[in-house]
């Protein structure tokens, strides 16, 4: 498996890329209309079709024995899937605001191997391989040190899956233990900002595989800490996510009851 793995990774680079020049092309020459609904507050440009059309037909052109489960088109689960989110951030892309990323999983038998996110406006490309750590730009990279919630700077997520009351408990519950929470819009990115040390943590009540797969390896391989979120279902059903830097991690952990991933359980790859 090692050797398929090196070859994904080349490959995962490149499409992260090329992937990348359409959604930054698709951005510059945007029109303040150009973008529909699926539900309430769930965006679709004619750029998400675009990218993972891309993204797929790269990925199956070289290993058409993998699956890929994206987004906009779903598709199969397998042992060796690809998750893939072609913009995650559509709103902020739909209105004109320059935080979206791409979101590109690797997963062999529910373990994430391989991650990547790239932001396209910033030139900022995020990478893990399971058991080698996490960059940026190729530069390795860590979680904070933050080590107190009144010094802390968090984000959270929000979900039409999860009813407002809800939302505003935990939010509230965050709030009132010291932490500054904010809202950027992109759960991918905002994952990638844990791993850079940017931000300290990031919740979310319910997000899907392919927003934070490649992020929570990404926090994990950069020695953060991230909930079970493989433990107890699959890539179709989604679940609570959590991922923090450790000394801030369990204080969110108690608050919105979400279990870690300890870590001699983080599983390493072939």
């Amino acid at each position: 498996m090692e050797e398929g793995v090196l070859a994904r990774e080349v490959l995962l680079r490149q499409v992260l890329l090329s992937a990348g020049q359409i959604v930054r092309e698709g951005f510059l020459r945007r029109d303040a209309n150009t973008y529909s609904l699926k539900g309430p507050q769930d965006y679709l440009t004619e750029t998400d079709a675009a990218s993972e059309l891309h993204i797929r037909q790269a990925i199956l052109s070289q290993f058409s024995e993998d699956s890929v489960f994206g987004e906009e088109e779903g598709g199969e689960v397998s042992a060796q899937t690809w998750v893939v989110d072609p913009i995650d951030g559509t709103a902020n892309f739909a209105r004109g605001l320059p935080h979206f990323c791409i979101s590109i999983g690797f997963v062999v038998d529910r373990n994430p191997i391989l991650g990547g996110i790239y932001s396209p406006i910033t030139n900022e490309l995020y990478y893990a391989r399971r058991g080698h750590g996490a960059s940026l730009n190729g530069k390795a990279i860590s979680v904070s040190g933050a080590d107190l919630p009144e010094s802390a700077t968090v984000e959270m997520g929000w979900s039409t899956r999860v009813s407002t009351e809800t939302y505003l408990e935990s939010m509230e519950g965050l709030l009132n233990s010291g932490l500054n929470v904010r809202r950027c819009g992109s759960g991918a990115l905002a994952l990638a900002h844990v791993a850079d040390g940017r931000s300290d943590g990031y919740c979310e009540l319910h997000m899907n595989s392919w927003d934070c797969i490649p992020g929570l390896l990404i926090v994990s391989e950069a020695g953060g800490e991230v909930c079970e979120y493989l433990q107890t279902g699959d890539l179709r059903e989604g679940g609570r996510i959590l991922a923090a830097t450790p000394k801030i991690a369990p204080t969110m952990s108690r608050l919105l009851s979400t279990r870690l991933l300890p870590r001699t359980q983080v599983p390493e790859t072939a």
